[in-house]
């Protein structure tokens, strides 16, 4: 089969589904995505574009025609709405029986738990009686509230610093949509995105370090200055993950790493925020990778061909405080060594995932590349500062 011949969807839009149409064109490969927007970051470079909720199965249903394979831009998707479309011959990647118990956080900590994959302490929130709550004996302050569904980027998450906290959540949202996590002390935290072809074969990227502001992806340092048998482990716990489930397609995994090992903090059903810096270091991108697979094409081994990378998001900021958004644009586009990234969303409200920056690094050694790195986030944030008044 000729990519000329080939077609795939998009269910949803955002800056992943524009990096996967980016992607396409690359192998002149047409992508159809659904969106609720016409001014959505993917809607310009897709091939055909169905204006409708990714969760308006009415959409998904006109998405699939013609297609080879369809996939999905986030994992909040209406799985048994779906089902009927998967039941006619419509080839989602991953299945719907794959993608199923990873679209809830509580069914995702099950499956580790079923699994025997190291994960932190849970419990479901409506195991905590509202009349005398209390964490799970053995917890202490301060503990992690998670939403089941809809969280990302800080949202959906709420740290609880004592009992009275742990009752105001209890008064204020559903207790079967939300779980409790234990406190996990971490020494770093880390990524991994792997991919895995309808033959069973998975491949990876580099395990990377990742750091957060306000419990939001600040930047990703690539490789993790961890040791090797840090990132065989990761690689173990994904390869065996995707292969108990029959995965297909492009997934991340993100772990705390401290005292108490490595653990899986999420899984991401997609492509994923950590993997952004493959698409200039790496031979073949996470979003190349997802292409390749939905549409039934050999897939390429990602091999890395930078001795490694720095990428960092660029939220939006105030922008009366700081340079106009044209001139700090240009100024990022003049450093040394950086791919600059621009969405395409508009405005540019306080917060928002705008774009992304990746450097490509050349020290030879951990040391080396952390140091080249801190020189260029230096230089990054004094062209585009985090928010005011906020700090690591």
């Amino acid at each position: 089969m000729s990519t000329s011949d080939t077609k795939i969807g998009v269910v949803g839009g955002g800056q992943l589904a524009r990096m996967l149409v980016q992607a396409a064109q690359d192998r002149d490969i047409p992508v159809a995505v659904q969106t609720s927007s016409a001014e959505d970051p993917a809607a310009d470079a897709s091939s055909r574009l169905v204006v409708a909720d990714p969760r308006d199965v009415a959409g998904t249903r006109e998405l699939v025609v013609g297609c080879q394979g369809t996939t999905f831009e986030n994992e909040w998707v209406n799985i048994d709405a779906l089902i009927p479309l998967e039941q006619q011959g419509v080839r989602f990647c991953p299945s719907l029986g794959a993608l199923s118990p990873l679209v809830d956080k509580i069914s995702q900590r099950q499956l580790l738990k079923d699994f025997s994959l190291p994960s932190p302490p849970w419990c479901p929130l409506s195991l905590v009686s509202p009349a005398q709550p209390a964490l799970p004996q053995g917890w202490s302050f301060p503990a992690m509230a998670k939403a089941a569904r809809g969280g990302y980027d800080g949202k959906g998450t709420l740290i609880l610093n004592d009992i009275d906290a742990l009752a105001q959540l209890l008064r204020s949202v559903s207790a079967d949509e939300w779980l409790l996590e234990s406190w996990v002390d971490y020494d770093m935290e880390l990524a991994l995105v792997v991919s895995r072809d309808d033959q069973g074969r998975v491949r990876r990227f580099p395990l990377v370090q990742t750091h957060q502001h306000q419990q939001v992806c600040d930047w990703v340092l690539v490789p993790a200055p961890v040791d090797a048998s840090v990132a065989a482990l990761a690689y173990n716990i994904a390869a065996s993950l995707m292969t108990k489930l029959d995965y297909v397609g492009v997934l991340a995994l993100e772990f705390f790493y401290g005292p108490e090992g490595l653990q899986v903090n999420e899984i991401a059903p997609r492509t994923h925020n950590s993997g952004h810096y493959s698409i200039e270091a790496c031979s073949s991108s996470q979003f190349d990778q997802q292409l390749c697979i939905a549409a039934g094409l050999p897939v390429p081994d990602p091999q890395l061909t930078s001795n490694g990378a720095l990428m960092v998001n660029l939220l939006g900021i105030q922008s009366e405080d700081h340079l106009p958004l044209d001139q700090r644009l240009s100024s990022l586009e003049r450093l040394p060594g950086a791919h600059l990234h621009w969405y395409g969303k508009s405005p540019e409200t306080p917060g928002r995932k705008l774009g992304h920056i990746t450097v490509l690094l050349s020290g030879a050694d951990a040391i080396q590349r952390e140091q080249e790195a801190e020189a260029a986030l230096q230089a990054i944030r004094e062209i585009w500062p985090l928010d005011r008044g906020k700090s690591d």
